[in-house]
């Protein structure tokens, strides 16, 4: 057996060395903040509360079954998985003891785990805990279900083995992402719906009040991992005794929040309001560049976008440059870019996109709703006003859309509302979200045939498997571009374009960095 260990490939590293990207600021990404006015070598203070403005209510607490970013940022810090991801974005243990033992057939991964981790009820977290996670994680989580375990099993009380149907290149990855996660839970505790939130990490939830406020205290018996922090892996240290993620949709409300020292920390707030927030005594801003992208969703399973003809409508119709400039204003803040990965990332490939990006041509459009039959029907549009670039952009895109001639139904719902909208295919036909990008293009929920778009076609399995089945990283470059392709051909989602994310921090608020899942284990607030 060899020792797995899952990092950027040196071709990248060295591209975005050369690039000048802090990898060490922002988990693989460039982040800048204000000077800071705190402690400078003195040992973090231990103590206090502080308060964190995320975008709205969670719809659930369960990161395994939910996608939804805050879903995961709340979660982490009550749950863990196996793994997880150093600031290079290479996988590192974290539940587990060490990176997993692989055969030579890449099926089968021996997994050792750390002894003395007790979850929040007081009872230890052994391999049969571990046994019943992974096999709840195949059936409740869209990644999960992709997977591929044909087995999962406990060799000893410290050593789970699973055995995968065929070899997969990114599942250590897939163990230790933070959304659709496949936490580790008590034995007891493995209900779906989940029915008690109890976990191994660093704070415990005391009170949830629905769209008041999730309280999180401190565990006193965590078990720390082991190793110098480094990203999301290595020491969790609780120097604060509480944490209140307070649910505020609006965004000029999160904003003038934090300007008046009310909340810690904000996050997703419009770029554009990064001048208001420099030179501010109460806060300062934090900006992470490049974040991500943000990606129209088209409903595959029920609808008129489900009709491919249509659905390249859409994408004709659309102007991804006044959506881009609507939503962030000044083009250093955003890029246009129709690939899935950006340079100089290894995934970074053009193909499909010549032809199909930015077109905004409602001719073409017009043709092809015509050659797809299109009676008038409304494209029912999703949008929150709680990642308000989506708002905007949706706002935009309905404009070109109905000079292309399509009849826009326009829907305005808070996030959870729109998260548990889009899981019933009869309500809906396009939404709006995004995403950080993710270390391999195999962790993009959206690919999977049980994700809300239900993109479930024989190209997408051919091309899929093909890409998802290889573990020479040079062939699955050029197999995700065959993927790429695919995506272009079919359209079960458009791409939008490359964006920054701005959040603001008390500078009272240490310890903390601009990262792609906020977390707060390991901050302090300083006097």
């Amino acid at each position: 057996m060899t020792v797995f260990e899952h990092r950027l490939p040196r071709r990248q590293m060295l591209a975005l060395m050369a690039a000048g990207v802090a990898l060490s600021a922002g988990v693989g990404r460039a982040s800048a903040a204000a000077p800071t006015s705190g402690a400078s070598a003195a040992a973090p203070t231990r103590g206090g509360v502080i308060d964190v403005a995320i975008v709205g209510e969670v719809p659930t607490l369960d990161s395994m079954v939910s996608s939804v970013n805050i879903v995961g940022n709340v979660a982490q810090h009550i749950f863990e998985t196996l793994y997880t991801f150093d600031a290079d974005m290479r996988v590192a243990p974290l539940l587990a003891a060490a990176m997993p033992e692989i055969s030579a057939d890449g099926k089968t991964y021996d997994i050792t785990l750390r002894q003395g981790v007790k979850f929040h009820d007081g009872t230890d977290m052994t391999a049969d805990d571990v046994v019943l996670s992974i096999g709840r994680w195949q059936k409740v989580s869209s990644r999960g279900k992709t997977a591929g375990v044909a087995s999962v099993e406990a060799v000893s009380p410290y050593h789970v083995r699973i055995v995968l149907k065929s070899p997969l290149a990114m599942f250590v990855s897939m163990l230790a992402m933070n959304s659709n996660a496949a936490i580790i839970l008590p034995s007891e505790k493995q209900a779906n719906p989940m029915t008690d939130v109890v976990g191994t990490g660093p704070y415990k939830l005391k009170e949830h009040r629905p769209d008041q406020f999730i309280q999180l205290v401190r565990y006193d018996g965590y078990a720390n991992p082991p190793g110098e922090t480094s990203g999301y892996a290595g020491e969790r240290k609780q120097y604060l005794d509480e944490i209140r993620f307070v649910p505020v949709p609006d965004a000029s409300t999160r904003l003038q929040g934090a300007i008046a020292g009310q909340y810690q920390f904000a996050d997703a707030l419009p770029i554009e309001d990064l001048p208001q927030l420099t030179g501010q005594a109460g806060t300062e801003p934090m900006l992470q560049q490049p974040f991500g992208w943000v990606v129209f969703v088209l409903n595959k399973q029920k609808g008129i976008a489900s009709n491919v003809k249509i659905a390249r409508a859409v994408r004709a119709a659309l102007s991804m440059e006044d959506m881009l400039a609507a939503a962030f204003g000044d083009p250093k803040y955003w890029k246009l870019d129709g690939a899935m990965f950006p340079e100089p990332l290894i995934w970074h490939t053009n193909a499909g996109v010549e032809g199909n990006y930015n077109t905004a041509d409602a001719a073409a459009a017009k043709k092809l709703l015509t050659e797809g039959g299109y009676d008038g029907s409304p494209l029912r549009l999703l949008t929150s006003h709680q990642y308000e670039f989506h708002f905007k952009m949706a706002q935009v895109a309905a404009e070109y859309l109905k000079a292309a001639g399509f009849t826009v139904d326009l829907q305005v719902y808070d996030w959870a509302t729109l998260s548990d909208r889009r899981n019933k295919p009869e309500l809906w036909d396009i939404y709006i979200t995004h995403s950080s990008f993710l270390p391999d293009p195999g962790l993009i929920s959206l690919l999977s045939t049980s994700s809300s778009g239900g993109w479930a076609t024989p190209a997408r399995a051919k091309a899929m498997d093909a890409f998802m089945t290889e573990t020479d990283t040079a062939k699955r470059v050029v197999l995700w571009g065959e993927v790429q392709k695919v995506i272009a051909d079919e359209v079960p989602f458009i791409k939008i374009g490359d964006f920054n994310a701005l959040y603001a921090k008390s500078p009272k608020l240490q310890g903390i960095k601009a990262v792609d899942w906020p977390f707060f284990w390991n901050a302090s607030l300083e006097k």
